[in-house]
Protein backbone atom coordinates (compact mmCIF):
# COMPACT_ATOMS: atom_id res chain seq x y z
CA UNK A 1 0.00 0.00 0.00
CA UNK A 2 1.02 3.50 -1.12
CA UNK A 3 0.28 6.29 1.55
CA UNK A 4 1.25 9.50 0.85
CA UNK A 5 1.66 11.93 3.90
CA UNK A 6 -1.20 13.61 2.62
CA UNK A 7 -3.55 10.75 2.63
CA UNK A 8 -2.08 9.72 6.42
CA UNK A 9 -2.75 12.59 7.35
CA UNK A 10 -6.27 12.67 6.05
CA UNK A 11 -7.15 9.64 7.39
CA UNK A 12 -5.56 10.38 11.16
CA UNK A 13 -8.26 13.59 10.75
CA UNK A 14 -11.11 11.61 9.77
CA UNK A 15 -10.67 9.53 12.44
CA UNK A 16 -10.18 12.33 15.06
CA UNK A 17 -13.78 13.73 14.05
CA UNK A 18 -15.17 10.35 14.35
CA UNK A 19 -13.72 10.25 17.77
CA UNK A 20 -15.01 13.77 18.02
CA UNK A 21 -18.60 12.77 16.70
CA UNK A 22 -19.14 9.82 18.82
CA UNK A 23 -18.28 11.89 22.11
CA UNK A 24 -20.45 14.43 21.49
CA UNK A 25 -23.70 11.83 20.33
CA UNK A 26 -23.34 10.67 24.67
CA UNK A 27 -26.76 11.35 25.95
CA UNK A 28 -27.95 13.79 28.28
CA UNK A 29 -28.89 11.14 30.39
CA UNK A 30 -25.93 9.35 30.54
CA UNK A 31 -24.10 12.25 31.40
CA UNK A 32 -26.59 13.13 34.07
CA UNK A 33 -25.87 9.43 35.64
CA UNK A 34 -21.98 9.85 35.02
CA UNK A 35 -22.52 12.77 37.74
CA UNK A 36 -24.73 10.95 40.14
CA UNK A 37 -21.93 8.32 39.87
CA UNK A 38 -19.02 9.96 40.82
CA UNK A 39 -20.87 12.19 43.33
CA UNK A 40 -22.02 8.95 45.10
CA UNK A 41 -18.26 7.50 44.57
CA UNK A 42 -17.20 11.07 46.52
CA UNK A 43 -20.08 10.57 49.14
CA UNK A 44 -18.90 6.93 50.04
CA UNK A 45 -15.25 7.88 50.06
CA UNK A 46 -16.07 10.46 52.57
CA UNK A 47 -18.11 8.32 54.91
CA UNK A 48 -16.55 5.06 54.27
CA UNK A 49 -12.73 7.05 55.49
CA UNK A 50 -14.86 8.09 58.66
CA UNK A 51 -16.09 4.68 59.41
CA UNK A 52 -12.85 3.33 58.90
CA UNK A 53 -11.42 5.42 62.03
CA UNK A 54 -14.42 4.87 64.15
CA UNK A 55 -16.27 1.74 63.48
CA UNK A 56 -16.16 -0.46 66.50
CA UNK A 57 -16.50 -4.00 64.89
CA UNK A 58 -13.37 -5.06 62.42
CA UNK A 59 -15.32 -6.45 59.73
CA UNK A 60 -17.24 -2.92 59.58
CA UNK A 61 -14.12 -1.12 59.60
CA UNK A 62 -12.96 -3.92 56.81
CA UNK A 63 -15.81 -3.17 54.98
CA UNK A 64 -14.89 0.80 55.19
CA UNK A 65 -11.59 0.34 53.59
CA UNK A 66 -12.82 -1.86 51.16
CA UNK A 67 -15.64 0.38 50.05
CA UNK A 68 -12.88 3.36 50.23
CA UNK A 69 -10.52 1.31 47.70
CA UNK A 70 -13.30 0.46 45.22
CA UNK A 71 -14.90 3.61 45.26
CA UNK A 72 -11.62 5.19 44.10
CA UNK A 73 -11.33 2.45 41.75
CA UNK A 74 -14.67 3.24 39.88
CA UNK A 75 -14.27 7.15 39.99
CA UNK A 76 -10.61 6.78 38.44
CA UNK A 77 -12.33 4.37 35.97
CA UNK A 78 -15.42 7.14 35.21
CA UNK A 79 -13.00 9.76 34.89
CA UNK A 80 -11.70 9.96 31.37
CA UNK A 81 -15.71 9.48 30.53
CA UNK A 82 -16.01 12.99 32.60
CA UNK A 83 -12.94 14.25 30.87
CA UNK A 84 -14.50 13.31 27.10
CA UNK A 85 -17.87 14.38 27.55
CA UNK A 86 -16.81 17.68 29.15
CA UNK A 87 -18.23 17.18 32.90
CA UNK A 88 -17.64 18.29 35.81
CA UNK A 89 -15.87 15.83 38.66
CA UNK A 90 -17.60 16.36 41.69
CA UNK A 91 -14.81 16.88 44.62
CA UNK A 92 -17.01 17.75 47.79
CA UNK A 93 -19.59 15.69 49.16
CA UNK A 94 -22.99 17.05 48.22
CA UNK A 95 -25.09 18.10 51.42
CA UNK A 96 -27.45 15.46 52.02
CA UNK A 97 -24.31 13.64 52.63
CA UNK A 98 -22.72 16.15 54.73
CA UNK A 99 -25.48 16.17 57.02
CA UNK A 100 -25.58 12.36 57.09
CA UNK A 101 -21.48 12.46 57.92
CA UNK A 102 -22.23 15.18 60.84
CA UNK A 103 -24.85 12.19 62.30
CA UNK A 104 -22.49 9.61 62.59
CA UNK A 105 -19.52 12.02 63.89
CA UNK A 106 -21.90 12.25 66.51
CA UNK A 107 -22.23 8.29 67.46
CA UNK A 108 -19.73 6.05 69.19
CA UNK A 109 -19.26 2.44 69.07
CA UNK A 110 -22.25 -0.23 67.91
CA UNK A 111 -24.64 2.63 67.20
CA UNK A 112 -21.94 4.28 64.63
CA UNK A 113 -21.39 0.98 63.30
CA UNK A 114 -25.23 0.20 62.59
CA UNK A 115 -26.10 3.90 61.34
CA UNK A 116 -22.94 3.55 59.03
CA UNK A 117 -24.27 -0.06 57.41
CA UNK A 118 -27.50 1.32 57.63
CA UNK A 119 -26.44 4.04 55.36
CA UNK A 120 -24.78 2.35 53.18
CA UNK A 121 -27.21 -0.25 52.12
CA UNK A 122 -29.52 2.18 51.36
CA UNK A 123 -27.23 4.29 49.42
CA UNK A 124 -26.02 0.86 47.45
CA UNK A 125 -29.39 -0.15 46.80
CA UNK A 126 -30.57 2.86 45.19
CA UNK A 127 -27.23 3.44 43.32
CA UNK A 128 -27.46 -0.71 42.15
CA UNK A 129 -31.09 0.74 40.23
CA UNK A 130 -28.74 3.50 38.22
CA UNK A 131 -26.19 1.25 37.32
CA UNK A 132 -28.87 -1.38 36.44
CA UNK A 133 -30.75 1.35 34.27
CA UNK A 134 -27.71 2.68 32.93
CA UNK A 135 -26.24 -0.58 31.62
CA UNK A 136 -29.44 -1.05 29.63
CA UNK A 137 -29.71 2.06 27.94
CA UNK A 138 -26.04 3.45 28.03
CA UNK A 139 -25.23 5.20 24.39
CA UNK A 140 -21.54 4.90 24.41
CA UNK A 141 -20.21 1.64 24.04
CA UNK A 142 -17.28 2.04 26.07
CA UNK A 143 -19.22 3.54 29.05
CA UNK A 144 -21.54 0.84 29.10
CA UNK A 145 -19.33 -2.07 29.03
CA UNK A 146 -17.06 0.14 32.58
CA UNK A 147 -21.14 0.36 34.07
CA UNK A 148 -21.93 -3.12 33.98
CA UNK A 149 -18.66 -4.03 35.28
CA UNK A 150 -18.89 -1.51 37.88
CA UNK A 151 -22.61 -2.72 38.51
CA UNK A 152 -21.04 -6.32 40.08
CA UNK A 153 -19.23 -4.46 42.46
CA UNK A 154 -21.78 -2.15 43.27
CA UNK A 155 -23.76 -5.51 43.57
CA UNK A 156 -21.56 -7.23 46.00
CA UNK A 157 -21.06 -4.11 48.37
CA UNK A 158 -25.15 -3.92 48.68
CA UNK A 159 -24.98 -7.80 49.06
CA UNK A 160 -21.89 -6.96 51.90
CA UNK A 161 -23.47 -4.04 53.64
CA UNK A 162 -26.58 -6.93 53.87
CA UNK A 163 -24.45 -9.51 55.53
CA UNK A 164 -23.03 -7.04 58.04
CA UNK A 165 -26.57 -5.19 58.78
CA UNK A 166 -27.94 -8.81 59.78
CA UNK A 167 -24.67 -9.25 61.72
CA UNK A 168 -24.91 -5.72 63.76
Amino acid sequence: MNRSPGRLCLMLLVACCMASFSHAAVSGADRAFLIRAMQANVNEIALSALAAKRAKNPEVKGFAQKMIADHKMLQKKMRPFAMAWSVSVPTHVDAAHRKAYRELRKLRGGAFDKHFINLVFQEHNQILVAFTHEANVASDPDFKSTVISEKTVIAAHTNMADDLKSKL
